[in-house]
């Protein structure tokens, strides 16, 4: 079910056209807001010419708009239990409710290439719009976190943007600074219950290797709290949420928005380059003799019993 307002009279969508849409779902029956784009990044969606009849998705509606239209799509939560059977539902769905998809078509491009530079300055826009977010949201965080390590007497430096630093070791060998790789072993904690969620402190399990002010390193915290410390440095990294994981943690973690994280940190080595990955152990001549005699073994049994008659 859908209802569709607007006066545009632009042409309807047609297959190969990149609509620039606001989307916002709700739960119907309480009106409470899933998702929305607007005031975020808007949603480019690619107009499919062969959208399945049977698809039950706000895809059916999208050939039908225009430049400038708005549109209220219905979805029946029975219909899509019955559409997913034995699947997982998430628990705010209840029978007989409805799911409401809220459209506006802000824009119809006519070819990928248009499309991309609409999207690129877009997301700049958006990159503004989420740094701004973070530092509004960490005058509260790191308020936070000093009234928490004032209550427990922790005695730390703040650094950078608000990690709390807490170094009981400063290290005497290379410094840790932008563009450097870092190998580091730690432990992660959660502030606020101080469970474990991740420990890389056994000499048996793998250092975390990254470089320090690159994109795909690590958390923010994590990244300038490490700059305190030489090789073989030592200390607690205490992280305001939004130099964690912030408002939108990983999917599927335990984490909540803008929790806070702990981490003992142990900095093992500050080089130039990218380290070489660690060789895997050899295996002691004699023993690996064996294995191989083993396995000779084992073909030649299969042969057998491959020829006829056995």
């Amino acid at each position: 079910m859908y209802k569709i307002f607007g006066d545009s009279k632009d042409s309807l969508v047609k297959p190969g056209n990149i609509m620039k849409i606001n989307y916002t779902i709700k739960i119907g029956s309480s009106d409470s807001v899933l998702q929305t784009s607007v005031g975020k990044l808007p949603l480019f969606i690619p107009i499919e010419g062969n959208v399945p009849p049977d698809a039950y998705s706000p895809l059916e509606v999208f050939s039908l708009l225009r430049k400038g239209d708005s549109a209220v799509i219905v979805q029946l939560v029975d219909t899509l239990l019955k559409k997913n059977p034995g699947g997982q539902m998430p628990s705010f769905f209840k029978k007989g409710d409805k799911l409401l998809t809220v459209v506006k078509v802000l824009n119809v491009f006519s070819s990928q290439e248009l499309a991309a530079k609409d999207r690129e300055a877009e997301t700049q826009k958006e990159q503004v719009r989420m740094e701004k977010e973070v530092e509004e949201d960490l005058v509260k965080g790191n308020a936070d976190m000093s009234a928490w390590l004032a209550k427990k007497n922790i005695t730390a430096t703040k650094t950078g943007r608000g990690t709390y630093v807490e170094v009981k070791n400063a290290g005497d060998g290379a410094q840790a600074a932008e563009g450097k790789f870092v190998t580091v072993r730690y432990e992660g904690k959660t502030l606020d219950d101080g469970k474990v969620f991740q420990s890389t402190l056994d000499p048996k399990s793998q250092p975390y290797t990254f470089q320090l002010g690159s994109k795909n390193g690590s958390i923010a915290g994590f990244d300038e709290g490490l700059r305190m410390f030489k090789k073989g440095g030592k200390g607690t990294l205490y992280i305001p949420g939004p130099l964690a994981y912030g408002k939108n943690p990983p999917p599927g973690s335990s984490f909540k928005p803008n929790a806070a994280l702990i981490f003992d940190i142990e900095l093992v080595d500050v080089s130039d380059s990218q380290p070489a990955p660690p060789q895997q152990q050899q295996l002691p001549p004699e023993v690996r003799e064996q294995m191989e005699k083993q396995m000779r073994e084992q073909q030649q049994k299969q042969q057998q019993q491959k020829k006829p008659g056995n």
